[in-house]
């Protein structure tokens, strides 16, 4: 069994990597700029080349660290693997998981500066923000661990455990690349622990633990009708209309209690305990702050769940873009051969994709008009996944935590899905640890995202305590 250093001693070595953090803090922040002024949209294919930059700029950042890195090419984005091992190898060892890759900044004319051009701003209500596209979601996220590892090896020389990271650049694009990169080097990244900063504090003040992630599955559906576009006058009644058709198909997908009437669509769904309820319940979430902060007034998922159980643990439907016909400026009386409308799916534990969208198929079948035509495209998603919190490494992180806030974290679900922890999960066997410091007015994937200060600074201190804590679980027998 591995010597632990003196309670003495580890705080001693602690305190000297938090004093290194807050002298860097302005160096931090130019290179979290850096990084933030590359557009690497992944969806986009304009935006390869700066997907490509945005990977080499991760690489030799590792490598600036200590890290042994490079950059693995793939189908689509690349890759970016570091490994730091050292001599003989530490008692305990994490993965790390980011992504590089940003959604687009659209619309541009509600930025108040340009997306890619990131500043400090200041924030009647967070005070100090940095602002740009993927501040929060998840370069800024990123950064929080990276300068935490930067400042262990500049005071001492090495990191307290053996670290692996793998920076991904399709996480905003349904990661594509992803079950072929693991196929290949799965072994090669598996470790105790994956940790993952690609989530949120329960609060500005208070830190979180995410202990569940809502699945996902995505579908995009074209309905086609007339052979050509037809003049509206002269076809109009008799003529099919497919943007009609699928209007009233995507209305139908959820009825008056807003229950999703897809077949099968809650044959698995497992209800919370009750033990479990009532600690949502205690945590006095503030329905009406959380909505109104975004411009609404009124829970719209199903009626008889209380807001953190309509994100939490129950799945849902959602309707992500719809197009058909003219949408052009004035007026061009059309019906148009197809409308198409993309759909994502948020699921919870033991929920399947593949199960949730062989429903989608038959309720669109058991309704499609005789004249009508049907195609699915894109199709995919992954399951929900879930951790024990009364695992070692989550004790350690939670007292790390509790240090750096003055107060114990939360532990929440999301309602987000991070495809490739579940991946981790079946395929590597390997659980997750979810510690991130977003807010929910973070704006992410809307125009004016922005990251609190706060946030990066004492984020990248957590991760400092954190690493610091796993490295006495193996040491003082607790595994």
């Amino acid at each position: 069994m591995a010597v632990s250093p003196s309670p003495e001693a580890a705080s001693r070595k602690l305190a000297d990597v938090l004093r290194n953090l807050a002298s860097e803090r302005a160096a931090s922040l130019d290179r979290l700029f850096q990084f933030l002024a590359i557009p690497s949209i992944s969806t986009d294919p304009t935006y390869h080349r700066a997907c490509l930059e945005a990977a080499d700029w991760c690489a030799n950042t590792l490598r600036e660290i200590g890290f042994a890195a490079r950059v693995e090419r793939t189908d689509g984005k690349p890759m970016v693997v570091g490994h730091w091992r050292t001599d003989g190898g530490a008692p305990f060892h994490v993965l790390f998981y980011g992504h590089y890759d940003v959604q687009p900044p659209d619309p541009l004319e509600q930025w108040t500066v340009p997306p890619f051009q990131p500043h400090l701003a200041a924030d009647p209500k967070h005070g100090e923000v940095i602002v740009a596209r993927g501040a929060s979601d998840d370069k800024g996220q990123v950064m929080t661990f990276l300068e935490a590892c930067r400042a262990w090896a500049a005071v001492h020389g090495r990191l307290p455990v053996d670290v692996s990271v793998l920076l991904e650049g399709e996480e905003e694009s349904g990661s594509p690349s992803l079950p072929d990169f693991l196929a290949r080097h799965g072994e090669e990244l598996k470790a105790d622990v994956c940790l993952v900063c690609d989530t949120g504090q329960w609060d500005a003040d208070t830190p979180a633990i995410t202990a569940f992630l809502r699945g996902l599955a995505f579908s995009e559906i074209s309905v086609t009708g007339p052979s050509r576009d037809l003049h509206s006058g002269l076809y109009g009644g008799p003529a099919q209309n497919p943007i009609r058709v699928l209007a009233e198909l995507l209305a139908a997908m959820r009825d008056d209690s807003a229950k999703i009437t897809l077949p099968g669509f809650y044959d698995d769904v497992v209800i919370p305990s009750p033990a479990q309820l009532a600690q949502w319940h205690d945590l006095g979430f503030d329905v009406a702050a959380f909505l109104g902060e975004i411009g609404l007034a009124v829970p719209a998922g199903e009626q008889d769940a209380t807001l953190l159980e309509q994100l939490w643990s129950r799945p849902t439907v959602e309707i992500n873009g719809i197009v058909g016909g003219y949408t052009g400026p004035g007026t061009k009386t059309v019906i148009p051969v197809q409308a198409t409308a993309k759909l994502s799916f948020r699921l919870v534990p033991n929920q399947q994709p593949d199960k949730i969208l062989d429903g989608l198929h038959q309720f669109v079948a058991g309704r499609l008009p005789s004249d009508c035509g049907v195609t699915f495209a894109g199709e995919g998603g992954s399951p929900a996944v879930g951790f024990d919190t009364s695992s070692p490494p989550f004790e350690a992180a939670a007292t790390a935590l509790e240090a750096e806030w003055g107060k114990p974290p939360v532990i929440i679900g999301c309602g987000a899905s991070i495809p490739i922890v579940e991946a981790f999960s079946s395929g590597l066997g390997m659980d997750a640890m979810l510690v991130g410091f977003a807010l929910e007015d973070d704006r992410i994937h809307s125009p004016n995202e922005k990251y609190n200060v706060k946030s990066f600074t004492k984020g990248a201190k957590s991760w400092a305590r954190i690493l610091g804590e796993l490295a006495a679980i193996r040491a003082d027998g607790r595994s």
